[in-house]
């Protein structure tokens, strides 16, 4: 991710999820943060970054 269009392309496809609470993208590292109110499938999130064009580490 170079930008702050990327952070709100991949913030916005996770917090489509079932039960995502709240989805923190840190720009400079990469890393997504997900609060949920429910377990994730990470198979879930994963489809939803590479939906934003990303992919997880």
């Amino acid at each position: 991710m170079t930008c702050g269009h990327c952070v709100a392309s991949v913030t916005e496809e996770v917090q489509e999820i079932t039960g995502v609470e709240d989805v923190a993208v840190d720009l400079a590292t990469g890393a997504v943060t997900v609060t949920s109110t429910e377990p994730l499938d990470e198979s879930a999130v994963r489809a939803a970054v590479e939906e934003a064009g990303y992919q997880l580490a």
